[in-house]
């Protein structure tokens, strides 16, 4: 458990941010499908997971809030007759979650070679980037000293 006291002495707004820790910490992760999460610069990311033996048609891949869900589901059945001497592909149905940060949108998907390709990027609105607050001269004063003298 991570103690954020100190976090909270000197910031504002980073409560959901204890919420997240704890959530991960008590969260059990699955193993199937396999995944990377790639950053390819300095906005851009990318989440590789292997679905061998599914199609897009099987793939859903939804964001609803900060929240990021792949799921998977088979649609075609193996036919009844089907003998397998040794199964290790497999084809179960699966969903797996990703928390995303502010700002960060899904750009795109693509699957290839049994890989499916989720494209992020990290947007940060005009209002939120840096900017350089230009100091004055002094004419502000004048303005408050003239209105004295009325």
């Amino acid at each position: 458990m991570f103690d954020l006291t100190p976090l909270y002495r000197s910031s504002v707004g980073f409560d959901r941010l204890a919420g997240m820790l704890d959530e991960a910490a008590s969260f059990e992760t699955p193993s199937y499908p396999p995944y990377n999460i790639e950053r390819l610069s300095e906005n851009a990311y990318r989440i590789t997971m292997a679905v061998a033996g599914f199609t897009p048609s099987d793939i859903a891949i939804e964001t609803k809030g900060n929240a990021l869900t792949v799921s998977g589901k088979k649609t075609e059945k193996v036919e009844a007759k089907t003998e397998f001497l040794h199964q290790g592909i497999a084809s179960r149905a699966f969903e797996r979650r990703f928390q995303l940060a502010d700002h960060v949108e899904v750009t795109g998907a693509d699957l290839e070679n049994g890989l499916l390709h989720i494209s992020l990027k990290r947007e940060i609105p005009e209002a939120m980037k840096p900017r350089t607050i230009p100091v004055g001269t002094g004419s502000g004063s004048q303005v408050i000293e003239a209105k004295k003298a009325a």
